[in-house]
């Protein structure tokens, strides 16, 4: 049966800031939600095998395959090298374009439409086209039918898809897969197009379109144009623009959502039932994510999220903000088990929904300030919000937000909570967890005395210390020589690499120095660093955390450890499958399953554009400059760039 899956990292992906497909090396979209990241999906061959749904271009008989991104852009390519002699290229997109009169971040249009041109050269060769669609996960019937001379219509309820192939021959419809043959000439170009409709007069117009190379051509502008925004020159360029370009993908424009990433439930290890839906917009994950855009210049995706960000919260009737809501905004997000589908490679369950937006994380509180005093500092003349400010200060309403989340952190952090990895076990004192809280405080404060806003300072300035005292005293262990999981506690957890960067102590610090070096010995296999290896409720292991790996990278780096921090950083970028993607977790063993883990995760991309920001920082102030805040070295770093 593993025989029928292709490895993770055979995977692209394509996009258009509202949903995304997953392309494998074979040509085959095994992995597309129309019109959304969470809506259910019509092509999910990466979680069933035999039941889910696909759309396949692949040239006949043996080949070899090769494929890249067209330079500084979304737009897949890949080339089909047959024994025969033939070449086929096949360019993978979704079709997008910048609106007249927007502004870079909130400017895609879109088509909806996937869009894959087939081009033969040198010599005449056949492509095989198989399209067998699913609609809702294959729940329910699906009914085909032949657009003669055209392509095929999929139908379920009001909802339809439309393959536009006219050049097809030899074309059968049989057990639900519509096929047929390309026979392309040297030098031949066919187009086919993939639609949504929602009437008849839709499925008319999509049997019936207005394609030609312009539409590649816009999309391939827009990109470029977008890419060029890109203010980091350092050295790992590419890997960071790529990282750059896939977050730009994970972001919703409708509402500036950004969801973890595009795919439910890709295992954490092959069989296992750490298999989570990530099509969700997380404070912590969004916050980070569009932190690290900004570090490199993108500042609307950051404003965009703001206002999201305002918007969701201030609609919320709870008194305490989720860790999680949907796209646009809503808090039901309730786990449910897709029990027909065996999972990728058997690794079940399926799972639609996330019953972790129930939990309780005190770490988003100081995700979000963190991000949002980042904003501050590198908008600098543009407002947080996309409304001009007079003064360049925070609008009361987004103050109240903000002010209001330095409020919950100063009221919560001695409680108990699930923690940044979500753990099923039940909540604990977790240290990385007060540190976030502290994060929070300190930056409400440094916010409040900048701008000159109303808060409550003798009070906020008191609990920081409060916290500050009890991270300290309860959360370093020093008979470990380490900062702990938790508070009074004797466990490792790599979260705690996080302290220095939010400014909790320097990276040279001793006790993080042992800290970091506790947990190379302990938490490290084969180079790449893992979560924690405490009980967590859960049966099963999992892979090691690219995240984690990357904060390795930071401490090391920020701690003069340099070295060792690029050594650990290439290693890593040595995990990235042949288009520079990276999933959540990361096997340092397997041969083929390196890849683990819902697919592109954003926070790994996210973590490789800190790590290779901290290096070029590192390499030009070195380490005796590394004991500042993480908004300073965000300056510093973004001076070192170029």
């Amino acid at each position: 049966m593993a025989d029928d899956y292709s490895p993770i990292s055979d995977y692209a992906i394509i996009g258009d800031c509202h949903t995304a497909a997953l392309v494998s090396k074979s040509g085959s979209i095994d992995w597309y939600c129309p019109g959304r990241f969470d809506a259910p999906a019509v092509f999910c061959r990466l979680l069933d095998a035999g039941k889910g749904g696909f759309l396949s271009v692949t040239p006949e008989g043996a080949h070899e395959v090769s494929r890249r991104y067209r330079e500084h852009t979304n737009v897949l390519e890949t080339t089909f090298t047959c024994q025969a002699g033939a070449v086929v290229k096949l360019t993978d997109f979704m079709a997008i374009h910048r609106r007249a009169a927007s502004r870079i971040g909130d400017d895609v249009g879109t088509s909806r439409q996937i869009l894959r041109v087939v081009e033969g050269t040198q010599t005449a060769c056949t492509v095989q086209v198989r399209f067998k669609p699913t609609f809702n996960f294959a729940r329910g019937a699906t009914a085909v039918r032949v657009a003669s001379g055209k392509g095929a219509v999929a139908r379920q309820g009001e909802h339809h898809l439309v393959l536009y192939c006219p050049k097809l021959e030899d074309v059968s419809l049989e057990g639900g897969v519509f096929s047929g043959r390309l026979e392309l000439r040297p030098g031949e170009r066919s187009w086919i197009v993939l639609s949504l409709a929602s009437s008849e007069q839709g499925v008319h117009d999509a049997l019936n379109p207005d394609i030609s190379i312009r539409n590649l051509e816009r999309t391939v502008e827009y990109w470029k144009t977008w890419c060029g925004f890109c203010g980091y020159s350092g050295h790992y360029r590419d890997a960071v623009e790529r990282s750059a370009l896939t977050l730009k993908l994970l972001t919703y424009e409708p509402t500036g959502a950004v969801v973890a990433a595009p795919t439910t439930s890709v295992p954490e290890l092959i069989g296992g039932v750490r298999n989570w839906d990530y099509r969700y917009t997380w404070l912590r994950d969004a916050s980070l994510m569009l932190y690290a855009l900004s570090t490199l210049g993108y500042h609307e995706e950051a404003t965009d999220f703001i206002g999201w960000l305002a918007q969701t919260i201030g609609s919320d009737p709870a008194s305490t903000p989720q860790i999680m809501y949907t796209l646009d905004g809503q808090r039901d997000l309730p786990e449910h088990d897709l029990t027909h589908l065996s999972g990728y490679r058997g690794s079940h369950p399926v799972r639609v929904g996330n019953a972790a937006s129930g939990q309780r994380q005190l770490d988003i509180y100081g995700d979000v300030l963190s991000a949002a005093y980042h904003f501050r500092h590198t908008i600098e003349d543009q407002p947080i919000t996309p409304v001009p400010l007079p003064h360049d200060r925070l609008s009361r309403r987004n103050w109240r937000l903000l002010s209001g989340l330095v409020e919950e952190a100063a009221a919560s952090w001695q409680e108990p909570d699930s923690g940044i990895w979500e753990v099923r076990g039940g909540p604990r004192h977790y240290v990385y967890s007060k540190l976030m809280c502290w994060t929070a405080l300190d930056r409400g404060i440094r916010l409040a005395q900048e701008q000159h806003l109303p808060a409550p300072l003798e009070r906020w300035t008191k609990a920081c210390g409060d916290i500050r005292t009890a991270i300290l005293e309860r959360g370093y262990n020093h008979q470990l020589g380490a900062f702990t999981q938790a508070l009074d506690g004797d466990e490792l957890d790599a979260s705690v690499l996080a302290i220095p960067r939010f400014g909790f102590l320097p990276a040279t610090d001793a006790r993080v120095q042992s800290t970091v070096n506790r947990i190379l010995q302990q938490l490290t296999r084969n180079g790449l660093v893992e979560r924690y290896k405490t009980d967590d409720g859960l049966p099963g292991a999992e892979g090691t955390f690219a995240l984690c790996s990357f904060w390795m990278v930071d401490a090391l780096a920020t701690g003069g450890r340099q070295d060792e921090a690029r050594e650990m950083f290439e290693r890593l970028l040595s995990y990235t499958n042949d288009v520079g993607l990276l999933s959540e977790e990361i096997d340092p063993i397997s041969p083929t399953d390196r890849l683990l883990g819902n697919f592109p995760q954003g926070f790994s991309h996210m973590s490789l554009i800190g790590s290779a920001v901290n290096l070029a920082q590192a390499a030009q102030y070195g380490a005796e400059r590394q004991a500042t805040t993480e908004p300073e070295r965000a300056l510093q770093a973004r001076q070192a760039a170029g």
